[in-house]
């Protein structure tokens, strides 16, 4: 009874939400390109340029000072917030969020309603969890159903919006947890029904079916593009913002929205003048959703030229937005993406097999299913949402064939991340399945192997090799040849099988080992998630770590309790991570000039330190303003510390520090420097 009244909650607050950010998305669109070129009609078409750098102007500072979470495209922060921060959103990102993106796609910004719909309904949902005072896995529950509920009130889609949350947002499928999802989605989808009607987002002007067996051909084809077409999307804008980041030496970031503004009205001017055909009214066919352009699409209005153009300007345009800081979602983009994509196949395979294929529309259709699911990664939501979209069940078929083989390329290509996840993974922050991080994969081979290690070279005999074994507790020796490269690896289970065999004492090592060609070596720079992943798999406890330019150049060895040691080290990063976002979040002094670089230092206390007896309340007054102390390493455990954590000797503390506080600490935990 308690989910189901909390799914009330969170859908009714989520529908609400959807409805007020669609009126002032409409309020905004219809001043900016109605009433603003009727008042300064002296600028003539500058009004393209002017209004979404007055945008940006807007959305930058407002964003910048008050928000940052608000930038983007809203769904990797939904999915941080569950995987580090246990579900917990800041009440004013509600706010921020629907503010920022309403302006940002009200003056043209070439985004989607769904990113923030679904950011403020998770945003929605953490808050009630957090007033209500509920645990931490209830509040990520709570997160998800909110996003669900943005997805169904966005889209009329409620089974959309609980696959969206499950297989985007949280990952896994629980039975426990699904429950208070369905009840958001189903909440917030009838509410927004009362309020607005029940119609059709995309409503399809005739019935799309196979026409021919022939047809899974040419849909196998548009998956492939799509794939291919998906994966432009995604590493453009990645490589955009990286250039906007890049330009914050000269540019602050606070203005830059109103530079990816000026180009993106730029651009609006531009290609009218390219392309005479492309020509329009009073808003450019990239600004804003683009539903109007996807609806001609799937009523087969769109003819070749103008899809091949108008597809590639989308991805340039939303690019700009998003890459410059603007707010706003990648759904709808992807959509106009992929009906452009699939209404090129159509008409290409319709002039080419005319009585064999389907109207191009159907291969719009599918192209918008195709080209969201090789961004997303999310096959199941994009399937279920066309059909929830267009309610029409007979072009299903084409639709999961195009829509998996798109994912699995795209997957490929991308390596194994999504529009979404590969945010996270720049920021350092691997998810697995189940969206909690996958610690492992964020710690390197190199930060814990074994680098002082004992070997034997190729001479050594069996009777050698057995009484090393026995004065030592090595379980295996890399084996050198006469120029130090590695030869091989022999181990504890090698040598009893060379004793149960009866070999003579003087038989050389080489002849029981493990030669090179045979062995599973591992590389400094890979993750040691990885690696323990192949250990498991092929029963090792431990592997030699060679150099990728010298593939036999010994390096070090790897074993299970270095991967201990590493998960240890990733829990402290984990604990980092999490305490730096809370600090940033809550810092009021933003404009307050960096002193130098942050590093994350780690100090041993003895037994005369000043710190040692003290809690971390008492010298938390001393530390460095940017000074937060991650973990302490006490014996085997790792512990977060709270201000009732008393240091002890032989504690080693873990910091993240500016480099030009370091003294300070040294003389606040220290007896002086060290």
């Amino acid at each position: 009874m308690v989910l189901i009244i909390i799914g009330v909650l969170v859908g009714i607050g989520t529908g609400l939400g959807a409805f007020i950010f669609n009126r002032l998305i409409e309020f905004i669109t219809d001043l900016s390109f109605h009433e603003f070129p009727v008042l300064f009609d002296g600028i003539g078409r500058g009004y393209l340029v002017v209004v979404p750098v007055l945008g940006g102007l807007i959305v930058g500072p407002m964003i910048y000072y008050f928000a940052r979470e608000a930038k983007g495209h809203g769904v990797p922060e939904v999915m941080q917030a569950i995987a580090l921060e246990g579900g917990r959103i800041r009440p004013i990102v509600v706010v921020i969020k629907a503010l920022a993106s309403s302006i940002t796609i009200g003056t043209g910004g070439s985004v989607g309603r769904e990113g923030p719909i679904v950011q403020i309904g998770a945003a929605l949902g953490s808050t009630l969890g957090q007033v209500l005072g509920m645990p931490e896995a209830r509040i990520r529950n709570l997160v998800a159903s909110g996003a669900a509920g943005g997805i169904a009130a966005t889209f009329n889609a409620p089974i959309a919006g609980v696959m969206f949350a499950v297989e985007v947002i949280q990952g896994e499928f629980n039975v426990s947890s699904v429950t208070a999802i369905v009840i958001a989605a189903v909440t917030a989808d009838a509410l927004t029904q009362a309020i607005e009607g029940a119609e059709q987002v995309f409503p399809i002007p005739q019935v799309y079916t196979i026409e021919s067996l022939w047809e899974f051909g040419f849909y196998v084809v548009l998956a492939v593009l799509a794939a291919l077409i998906a994966v432009l999307f995604v590493r453009t804008l990645y490589w955009l913002e990286d250039l906007f980041e890049y330009q914050q030496k000269h540019l602050p970031e606070w203005i830059q929205p109103a530079v990816g503004g000026a180009l993106l009205g730029g651009l609006a001017l531009a290609y009218p003048l390219v392309f005479p055909s492309l020509e329009y009214d009073l808003v450019p066919q990239v600004f804003g959703t683009g539903v109007g352009e996807i609806l001609e699409a799937l009523s087969n209005q769109k003819i070749l030229f103008a899809a091949l153009v108008l597809m590639f300007l989308k991805i340039m345009a939303t690019n700009i937005t998003l890459g410059s800081g603007g707010s706003g979602g990648v759904f709808a983009p992807s959509l106009f993406m992929g009906a452009m994509l699939g209404t090129i196949v159509g008409i290409v395979v319709n002039n080419l097999f005319p009585g064999l294929t389907a109207p191009p529309g159907a291969y719009a259709l599918v192209g918008m299913a195709a080209v969201f699911a090789g961004a997303a990664h999310a096959p199941i939501t994009a399937i279920v949402m066309l059909f929830e979209l267009t309610r029409d069940y007979r072009i299903i078929l084409p639709l999961m064939l195009t829509v998996i083989i798109a994912t699995m390329i795209s997957r490929r290509l991308l390596g194994g991340e999504s529009i979404y996840t590969l945010k996270l993974t720049r920021r350092g922050i691997r998810l697995h399945q189940g969206r909690d991080v996958d610690l492992l994969q964020n710690v390197l081979v190199g930060e814990v192997m074994t680098r002082e290690i004992d070997t034997v070279n190729t001479s050594v005999t069996l009777l050698q090799i057995t009484h090393l074994f026995s004065h030592s507790h090595h379980h295996g020796f890399p084996i050198l040849d006469s120029r130090g490269k590695l030869w091989g690896l022999v181990t504890l289970s090698d040598l009893d099988r060379a004793i149960a065999q009866n070999l003579p004492p003087e038989t050389a090592v080489t002849e029981i080992g493990t030669p090179y060609d045979r062995l599973i070596v591992t590389y400094p720079d890979e993750a040691i998630g990885d690696v323990l992943n192949r250990m498991g798999r092929r029963g090792l406890g431990r592997m030699p770590i060679v150099s990728r330019e010298d593939p036999h150049l010994l390096l070090g060895m790897i074993r299970r309790e270095d991967i201990v040691r590493g998960y240890n080290i990733a829990q402290t990063r984990r604990a980092a991570i999490q305490q730096q976002t809370e600090h940033l979040k809550t810092k009021q002094d933003t404009e307050r000039p960096a002193k130098g670089e942050f590093i994350e230092l780690g100090l041993t206390l003895s037994g005369d330190d000043i710190a040692v007896g003290k809690k971390v309340k008492d010298i938390a007054p001393a530390l460095p303003d940017e000074c937060i102390l991650v973990s302490i390493q006490r014996n085997e455990s790792i512990l977060i510390p709270h201000g009732d954590t008393v240091f002890q000797p032989g504690d080693q503390v873990t910091a993240f520090i500016c480099n030009a506080d370091i003294e300070a600490l040294y003389h606040c935990l220290l007896n002086g420097t060290r």
